[in-house]
């Protein structure tokens, strides 16, 4: 989920730099379609795949629908939110995802991971703001981020339903059915989009965007989060997005903006302390452990 959380973070970078040269219905497809093969040939190769994918294939049409929706809004809210405030609106995750977890599958929240969430939204928020008390109090919800805040919804609850949903079946086969699923249902849905777009004109920012969040924001990001969602109650796994505002700004460094404030680091270091709180074992009831 530590890796989860910074490749995440790439996908607020640079698809801010692309989202207003490519409509979101088309970039989602391609992602999807890119990373159903680069996932699909991986399992071939190493002797992963598992048939047993192709059971009840309902569950994919269900999650893969979930999972696009987030995708095409992100890439929508980005249109006109900065990927600092997106991703402020993609750590309200954890919150959503611990009352679908408790739905779907009656994990509760102990005293101590309460506390953790809480102190890791306030060290995120504090990032997100960039230490600056007047920012945060300026804030105001935009379009961009209202649309967004659906699509985070529905990440969260797509996260508890990988558990609810998954019948044993290896991480590789199953992930890659559920990107397959939706590449069809995205260019079903945005057929005309996709076919009007002149892509032999697109900026090389668009191509170097969807390569990145074809590979490692979609393929690889999607074992990372359905291998932990089989092994960490729902709240624990959306919680490392506390960490994404973090990772944002480092990103944001290494494409050239300004460095941050110094006291953002009271910040950092208040996700990482509720991210060791959370990382201790309790008592509340885990999602029953799925082999890879």
């Amino acid at each position: 989920m530590l890796a989860f959380s910074a490749l995440v973070a790439g996908s607020f970078a640079l698809g801010s730099r692309a989202a207003n040269d490519i409509d979101p219905l088309v970039m989602t497809a391609a992602r999807f379609w890119i990373a159903s093969a680069v996932l699909a040939a991986l399992a071939v190769a190493l002797g992963k795949w598992d048939n047993r994918v192709f059971r009840a294939p309902w569950r994919f049409v269900l999650l893969s629908g979930i999972i696009s929706t987030y995708f095409v809004s992100m890439f929508e809210g980005l249109k006109t939110a900065p990927p600092i405030s997106t991703s402020a609106v993609f750590t309200l995750t954890p919150i959503i995802a611990a009352g679908f977890g408790w739905l779907l599958l009656r994990q509760r929240l102990t005293g101590r991971m309460m506390v953790a969430l809480a102190i890791g939204g306030v060290g995120a928020l504090w990032v997100i703001f960039r230490a600056d008390l007047q920012a945060a109090l300026a804030f105001d919800v935009g379009r961009g981020e209202f649309i967004f805040f659906w699509g985070c919804v529905a990440h969260a609850l797509y996260t508890p339903l990988i558990a609810k949903l998954k019948r044993g079946e290896n991480t590789l086969a199953f992930a890659c059915m559920t990107l397959l699923g939706g590449a069809i249902l995205t260019s079903i849905y945005g057929a005309r989009e996709i076919i009007a777009t002149d892509w032999s004109q697109l900026p090389r920012i668009v191509w170097i965007t969807l390569l990145y969040i074809s590979i490692f924001a979609s393929a690889s990001s999607f074992v990372l989060l359905q291998f932990a969602a089989t092994r960490l109650p729902s709240a624990k796994v959306m919680a490392y997005t506390y960490l994404t505002p973090t990772w944002v700004i480092c990103w944001q460094l290494a494409l050239g903006s300004p460095p941050p404030p110094t006291l953002i680091l009271i910040g950092i270091a208040l996700t990482i302390f509720a991210l060791i709180l959370l990382l201790r074992d309790d008592d509340a009831p885990k999602a029953a452990a799925i082999p890879a």
